[in-house]
């Protein structure tokens, strides 16, 4: 019996941190050609808005389609630096150090970079 209460015991564990994770926020450091940069689960570099503020999202509608937000699921939790925000349409997205985290609808592969600088309001998101 105390054999499979521990194998019941380690795999509760096993699964609570699968969702842990899950819930975390699905982000990686990358190498640029402009130094470190933050990118999502499957390399695409990440962006800030210099016209959002803290905690809050100013791109929205076709701002979105070209800025795609960094969704968070509706179960997602803040870990480290990366915060949970709410959009103005109810959805999450993550944010770091409470600025909201946006993908560059032109970058084709990852670790591409050609949304820094994009109308002098984009810029790479720092780690």
């Amino acid at each position: 019996m105390t054999s499979l209460r521990m194998i019941a015991t380690a795999a509760a564990l096993a699964v609570s941190a699968t969702i842990a994770l899950a819930a975390g926020a699905p982000v990686k450091t990358i190498d640029t050609a402009k130094g470190k940069a933050l990118a999502g689960e499957t390399g695409m570099t990440l962006y800030t808005f210099k016209k959002d503020s803290m905690g809050m999202s100013n791109c929205d509608g076709p701002c979105a389609v070209n800025w795609p937000p960094l969704m968070a699921a509706a179960g997602a939790k803040d870990e480290g630096g990366f915060t949970v925000i709410t959009r103005k349409d109810g959805s999450k997205q993550w944010a770091k150090g409470g600025m909201p985290l946006y993908y560059w609808i032109k970058d084709t592969k990852a670790g591409d970079i050609t949304g820094d600088g994009v109308n002098g309001t984009w810029e790479l998101a720092k780690p």
